[in-house]
Order: C-alpha cells, then structure tokens, then sequence
C-alpha cells in the first residue's frame, strides 16, 4: 500500500506534479461541470499539455462528523477502501492502477477524505471502474478489518511517539475545543480503534460514501463530453442515499486563556503552540489571515523568523490555519533552542503578535506577500495536480469553485488596515490556547 497520510501530502504532490511549463491561468470559462441523477458532482478541467490526467475525489467526511466510540472511522475507511471490492479484490485496486500507468494517495483531516489518482489519460475508463466499484461495492471483510485496525493502531502509536508536535498538537485541539468535534483527534482514540465493531463501520460507510456526498474534480488531457459518458456508465448506477446529518454543534465562545502541558521525557527541546480560534474558510477574513500568517512565519525575513531564530532563541517557527467548515484555529508554533526556557520563547512569540496589533505592517511589507501569495497562487496553476487541489478546495471549503477566481483580487485589495484590524480581532488573549511539551515542567 502507498503512503497515506492525515493530512494533505503537499510534499508528495510535489514529486508527483507533472509540471505543464509556463501555462497560462485557469478561467472560469474552461471548467465544466456537471452532476450525475445520483447526486455526485464532477468538475473537469482539459488541459492537453501532456498525455496524462488526474481525479481528486473530495468526500464530506473526517473526524468532524464522528462522535465518541467510533473516534477514527474517517481515517480508517482510507484505509479500508484500498481493501478490496466486489470487483477488484484485497490489494487489486493498486495492482491494477499500477499496470495501467497510474498511481494513487488518499488523506483525511477534520472535514475531508480525500483520495488522489494520477494516471495515463486514456486510462480514464480504468480509473473509473476502479473508482466506482469500491464506491458501491466496498467489502469490509472482518479479516481486513483486523489486519487494518492493527495498522491503525500502530500508526497512532508511533506518529505519537515521533512527533512531538503531533503529540502537542492532539492536547491543544483538545483543550480549545470543548463542545466541537474539532477536539476528535484525525486518527481516533485508542479506546474507540480497538472497539469498533462490523455494525459500526457499515453504518458510517452507508451513511457517508453516498454519491451525493462526494465531488470529483478531473483534469488533464481528456474531453468534458467523453468524462460526462464515463461518469454516467460508471457512477450512475452507484445508488443515492440520504445526505449525512449535519453537525449541529456550535463551540461555545472562549472566555479566556487556556493552556496544557505535556510531558514527554525523550523532548530534548520546548515545543510551543499558541492557537487561536478563527472563523470557518469560507470568511472573508481568510485572505489577511494567510497574509499575516507568511508576515510572521514565512522565510527568514518574517518577523518571528529574525525576532527567535535569528536572535537564537528557536530553532523552528511557522504557522498553520488550516482550511475548515467550521471556526478553527490559527496556530503558531515554535521549538525552542537548546536550554531555551519555552516562557522566553513564548514571550518573544507574543511581542511579535502585539507589535503587529499595535504597530500595523508597512505598505512594502504587504505588498512583498501579496506578490508571493500571487506568485504562489498561479504557480499552482502549473500542474494539473495544482489545478485539480485548487478547484477541489475551493469548492468544498469556500462553496463554490467559482470562487477561486475571486482569490488574485481577494489578496490585491488588502491593506495595511485590513491587517490590523484582523490581527485585532482574533489574536486575543481570551481566544487563545498555549501548549508547551519539554521533558520538564518549569
């Protein structure tokens, strides 16, 4: 089986990327969609700079939609979904993509499950057959089931034991979030991996893998008519289902500062994250938050970069707002240097914050990021792969795929007071959560 992975594999798409030169911007005008009687959504996107295509198929489920008990189903259904089907069975899904040309990946965040295919475009038939089979046909063997949950089970252990920004970062979520799902660890809890049962995994599998719950994105060298054929021979018959309940729950507002602390004795070095809650993706305020984050954490001439690491206070800095459907959080985090304390780190960290509250960024500041963000957004744009992410994410965190073509001037129009005014309002001390791992407490 392939690598797979909890959270999206941006490394393995870059070695993977099948780069298409200087291509021009995608427009609105060259994707073309449609949706099957069924429910599931296809947007495709021709492009034939090279023979090849891909299909990123976005499913609305991740540790968001689990509750306590069966904490990890998410996850583990990636894995189960490579082990076998009617058609194709235990490990001919990748045996058969393999003989045809092509490769695969899959990921599972809070929101997501989401499954890669890169192939040979005139593979396409053989994609979908695969695709649709494991779709309506899944076999969820006990003997798999046992072989997959001790897999699990050992990913969650040593993902644990070797990160300790994983292992920081499950205590964060946890203690930021006290009503929301968001505090479901992606790869369930022990407990609740050693329990599962048949019952279980069929119920969470007939409720979520419903065509109506699903949006693929195809891209490359194919015809929208000839990918319309394929998808109604193949998928049509895939039956419709209700659609998923939705999450009701609400988080709560934060009234002030929470922080944890975890003991890991093997740390050689403070690990630090301040987090803070932030609006779901599809905000507005969503283009400043990702401006800001590269102002504070992106290369050495971000200002956290040169106020810890360059004064050697860090080893590490960086920043992550994961896209969401819901509010999240925004975290920063740091690892401390050698014999560092982590409340000097954390200090440092925090007068980068406020001078940003309280100082603003200059016009040449902004505007050097917002060429990067622009840079970045159409180099993306390079790959068939960057297009299909691209087209994918934009349609299911910010609703509408068309909105992607808003995001240039979304980062075009900000200004130094919008920065401001959007550090202001969420990097408050009432809406964060600090976490601290060292080997001792100080």
């Amino acid at each position: 089986m392939k690598w797979k992975t909890l959270v999206a594999a941006g490394s393995l798409l870059g070695a993977l990327s099948i780069s298409g030169g200087a291509a021009q911007a995608v427009t609105l005008e060259q994707v073309k969609t449609f949706t099957l009687p069924n429910g599931m959504k296809f947007l495709v996107l021709e492009n034939s700079t090279i023979p090849n295509a891909n299909m990123y198929t976005y499913w609305k489920v991740g540790s968001r939609n689990e509750v306590p008990g069966i904490t990890g189903l998410s996850h583990f259904f990636e894995h189960m979904m490579f082990n076998g089907s009617k058609k194709f069975g235990p490990k001919q899904f990748d045996r058969t993509m393999e003989a045809n040309g092509g490769a695969n990946n899959a990921y599972t965040n809070n929101d997501l499950t989401v499954y890669q295919d890169w192939f040979p475009a005139n593979a396409l038939p053989v994609i979908f057959d695969l695709e649709s089979d494991r779709i309506a046909n899944l076999s969820i063997d006990p003997k798999m089931v046992e072989s997959e949950r001790g897999v699990v089970l050992s990913e969650r252990s040593t993902g644990l034991e070797n990160s300790n920004l994983r292992a920081l970062w499950g205590e964060v979520y946890a203690a930021a979030f006290r009503a929301h799902p968001y505090a479901i660890p992606t790869i369930g809890h022990e407990s609740d991996i050693k329990a599962w049962t048949q019952d279980d995994l069929q119920r969470y599998f007939n409720v979520y893998y419903s065509p109506n719950n699903a949006v693929a994105v195809i891209v490359g060298d194919v015809k929208a008519a000839e990918v319309k054929r394929l998808a109604e021979q193949y998928f049509a018959n895939v039956p419709q289902r209700a659609l998923p309940p939705v999450v009701r729950t609400v988080e709560p507002e934060q009234k002030g500062e929470r922080r944890v602390f975890v003991r890991k004795e093997s740390a050689t070095a403070a690990n630090l994250m301040l987090s803070y809650k932030m609006p779901a993706t599809s905000n507005p305020d969503y283009y400043a938050l990702n401006v800001i984050a590269s102002i504070l954490t992106d290369g050495k001439t971000s200002r956290m970069y040169q106020a810890l690491v360059d004064q050697r206070l860090a080893t590490q800095v960086g920043a992550d707002h994961g896209k969401a459907f819901d509010p999240g959080l925004f975290n920063f985090f740091a690892v401390a240097a050698n014999k560092v304390p982590a409340a000097k780190v954390e200090a440092a960290m925090l007068t980068e914050i406020d001078k940003l509250i309280k100082d603003g960024v200059t016009v040449e500041e902004l505007q050097k990021v917002k060429n990067q963000k622009l840079l970045n957004f159409y180099r993306t744009q390079e790959t068939i792969n960057g297009k299909a992410a691209q087209l994918g994410e934009y349609e299911v965190y910010f609703g509408d795929y068309k909105k992607l073509f808003d995001a240039p001037d979304a980062y075009r129009k900000l200004t130094p007071a919008d920065i401001q005014s959007v550090a202001a309002k969420y990097f408050k001390k009432s809406q964060r959560t600090v976490g601290v791992l060292a080997a001792v407490e100080e």
